[in-house]
């Protein structure tokens, strides 16, 4: 049936269109941006290897599909190793740069260079060629005028369960209150008896379980990837992470679903070029206009604006 029969314009079709695409994006944003800000709320560390570390569980995905293991439980799997990763890459190298009294700074320099380091290990052992997982993000699904594969609807699904698993950890458990503590006086909470470094170490695991999940999700999403598939989402992740708050878990939420919105409308109605612009245009918005963020108030979001 015509689209002006049934009260729609083309333009507005479109844009329903867009806004399903931008759930679907934005849940892996805020899968990937809660990993992200939460590493930064508890030990204080801009992590810009963690695009890198996507990269890695993608590619890690991909292989244990090629041994025709379910992609659900490939994703599992794949966070557990991104999640043991994580934990290692914090206690081996930036654990000790800040026992040794390494700046902000500095502590960033050396995730940019690990990232480097290893998104180009990546292309030492899969090359530089871009890689698909196929026919794995399933059959198409259409209501209401949006357009979902049924992968996009069990990562949408996930996502949600996976946010409000990580809101009641944080609200009514008691290594969320030790979390909570952690982040906001490290010092304190040690004295108050909180194990703060097996907290940290807890943080670094959970945060990336989320990566690895990020990872693959946005994987399965994306026609085919490379090795520059998280180094170039990492973008969307720090924009929505700035957005809701750095170091804000449900600021994090809001913005990687408003700018997996706003970029997707974007390029339905511009070009997809355009994407990747709208999540600059947001980050430098909120860093000239609001830089803690719409939820700000943390400690966390003071300690980035003193750094």
């Amino acid at each position: 049936m015509p689209d002006d029969e049934r009260g729609e314009t083309g333009p507005v079709r479109l844009l329903i269109e867009a806004i399903g695409f931008g759930i679907a994006t934005g849940a892996v944003i805020a899968l990937g941006a809660v990993g992200f800000s939460v590493q930064f709320g508890i030990s204080n560390v801009l992590n810009i290897t963690y695009g890198s570390m996507m990269t890695l569980a993608a590619f890690i995905g991909y292989a244990f599909l090629q041994l025709n293991i379910n992609l659900w439980v490939a994703m599992a799997i794949t966070s557990a190793v991104i999640a043991v990763a994580s934990v290692i890459f914090n206690r081996i190298l930036l654990e000790p740069l800040r026992r040794r009294g390494t700046s902000f700074v500095g502590v960033v320099i050396a995730t940019v260079s690990a990232g480097i380091v290893l998104q180009y290990a990546i292309v030492v052992f899969v090359g530089a060629t871009a890689h698909s997982f196929g026919q794995e993000s399933g059959r198409t699904v259409s209501a209401l005028g949006f357009v979902f594969t049924t992968s996009q609807l069990v990562i949408i699904a996930s996502t949600v369960a996976l946010m409000l698993g990580f809101h009641l950890l944080l609200t009514q458990t008691k290594i969320g209150r030790a979390m909570r503590a952690t982040s906001t006086n490290r010092t304190v909470a040690r004295a108050c008896g909180i194990q703060t470094e097996r907290i940290i170490d807890f943080t670094w695991l959970l945060s990336g379980a989320m990566c690895g999940a990020a990872g693959v999700a946005l994987a399965i999403t994306t026609v085919s990837f490379d090795f520059t598939l998280g180094s170039t989402f990492l973008i969307y992740m720090i924009a929505a992470a700035v957005l809701g708050g750095i170091g804000q878990p449900y600021g994090a939420m809001v913005g990687g679903l408003v700018v997996g919105i706003a970029s997707q409308v974007a390029g339905a109605y511009w070009s997809p070029a355009y994407q990747d612009v709208i999540a600059f245009v947001i980050l430098i918005i909120m860093l000239l206009v609001r830089p803690r963020g719409l939820f700000s108030g943390g400690t966390a979001n003071r300690r980035l604006a003193n750094a």
